[in-house]
């Protein structure tokens, strides 16, 4: 059996298209494009639209905000301080960028730990205490946490978050 020599009418099509863009050799002439016959229209047919599921998304997270689902004096006790931290995080001196990944797994960690309250130091530095909240009602943590507060109204170079119960 011998092999069949040229190319085929949509290898022809196909090289005739993406050499529309080549610049030729003097005395070549390039191959005609034929326009690509329109795509079969299918009858309509009335299908049925697919429910879609609405999740509730927790609220973001807001410093010294009571959240909902919490009790006033729990959160009174948490806010005052009365509940004692559980572990303590410091971030002085880390790039924001190191300090945004241990946070992440520093929470994590004490939520798989059971750990109920734990305080993050950013010390009064502009830059991590400004990313802190973000951090927090970032995807991966949001959902860890119940509430955050400074531990004392002058004190707001550290943060007590009251991390959810494991269920």
């Amino acid at each position: 059996m011998g092999r069949a020599r040229g190319l085929s009418k949509a290898d022809q099509q196909l090289w005739a298209a993406f050499s529309q863009d080549i610049l030729l050799l003097p005395g070549r002439a390039r191959l005609p494009v034929e326009p690509a016959p329109p795509p079969p229209v299918a009858p309509a047919v009335a299908e049925p639209v697919p429910r879609v599921k609405v999740v509730a998304q927790a609220r973001p997270v807001q410093i010294g905000t009571a959240p909902a689902g919490l009790d006033k004096s729990s959160w009174t006790k948490f806010r005052d301080g009365r509940q004692r931290a559980g572990r303590t995080l410091d971030l002085h001196g880390l790039t924001a960028t190191r300090a945004h990944y241990a946070v992440t797994h520093f929470l994590e960690r004490a939520y798989a730990d059971q750990v109920r309250v734990v305080e993050i130091i950013t010390g009064k530095g502009e830059v991590l205490a400004r990313e802190l909240p973000h951090w927090l009602n970032g995807i991966l943590v949001r959902r860890l946490i119940l509430a955050v507060a400074h531990p004392h109204a002058a004190n707001t170079g550290s943060v007590r978050i009251l991390l959810r119960r494991m269920r």
